[in-house]
């Protein structure tokens, strides 16, 4: 029992360690509304956090995306899992298993609405009015 418990405080450890890394990675781009869905009190869902932000153009997205691998890579020597959506980066998805991370453009952003669709997650709002680059 005493060694399940130190894997789930690792677990829970390592999401809060990439939580933080990718929230950093966002600011150093100026990511606009950042917001973290604490989806872990959820059943059968697909993973513990969804982190949300938009940019106002392709190229701001594509620089966040890239921004959030970097730092994650550096800091802890995780690679992303899997990336979708960089060809047009209108909507940016990356997975790191337990965490998925959204990038939009404001319009898809809008349009997608995954904070109302995820509803009875926790709702974390970053406060990205400390941009790490000012």
């Amino acid at each position: 029992m005493c060694v399940e418990f130190i894997l789930v405080f690792k677990l829970l450890g390592n999401n809060n360690l990439l939580l933080e890394n990718i929230i950093e990675g966002m600011m150093e781009k100026k990511a606009q509304e950042i917001v973290d869905l604490d989806l872990s009190k959820i059943e059968n869902t697909i993973c513990d956090h969804f982190v949300i932000c938009h940019a106002n153009s392709n190229t701001q997205v594509s620089a966040i995306a890239d921004s959030v691998e970097k730092k994650v890579k550096e800091n802890l020597d995780q690679k992303v899992n899997h990336r979708e959506g960089m060809q047009n980066a209108m909507w940016v998805l990356l997975d790191y298993n337990n965490i998925i991370v959204h990038i939009f453009q404001k319009e898809y952003r809008d349009y997608y609405q995954l904070e109302e669709l995820w509803g009875d997650a926790h709702i974390s709002y970053i406060d990205d009015s400390k941009n790490l680059n000012e």
